[in-house]
């Protein structure tokens, strides 16, 4: 399926894919999570080309995830800030989430190049998805699916996944 046919489906899930899942979006949003705020700052913490960042910088713009601020430097040069937005600050805990997962998941010998540290209590914290209503943690095989208000057609129910 291409990124314009995965954008107009009524799927959350696939319509967030077509636009975080091609690769340099999440080294962008990684950056941007690290404080990155210029071109120059992107460019240096993700080494992508110029003309690449260019255009996924402009994407995240139209997606609303950052919004370009303009400010003067000196008299002559007018450059380009690039901040999160609201919607671009939510997307945090998946963003997080990803990483506790790549991070026991993906070989990491020596353990994890960075920590998150939660400055309230200053420990080394890690991503959890937990209800909103009970506040217990969010496993896939007690989780069922059901057709919510913007659904197109009734949908069968879907039990949880099976364990084993």
């Amino acid at each position: 399926m291409k990124h314009d046919e995965l954008l107009s489906k009524n799927c959350a899930l696939s319509r967030t894919a077509a636009l975080l899942g091609e690769r340099w979006m999440i080294a962008i949003l990684r950056a941007a999570y690290f404080r990155a705020r210029t071109f120059e700052d992107y460019q240096r913490a993700t080494g992508i080309a110029r003309n690449i960042l260019t255009d996924r910088l402009q994407r995240l713009v139209d997606f609303g995830i950052l919004e370009r601020r303009t400010y003067a430097e000196g008299e002559r040069r007018t450059l380009s800030e690039y901040r999160l937005t609201e919607p671009g600050l939510e997307l945090y805990p998946a963003i997080a989430a990803m990483l506790a997962w790549g991070e026991k998941h993906t070989g990491l010998v020596n353990g994890p190049p960075t920590e998150l540290v939660h400055t309230a209590c200053g420990k080394v914290t890690h991503a959890r998805v937990v209800c909103d209503q009970c506040g217990e943690d969010l496993i896939a095989h007690e989780v069922k699916v059901q057709p919510g208000p913007g659904a197109l057609e009734p949908a069968p129910p879907w039990a949880p996944i099976e364990v084993g």
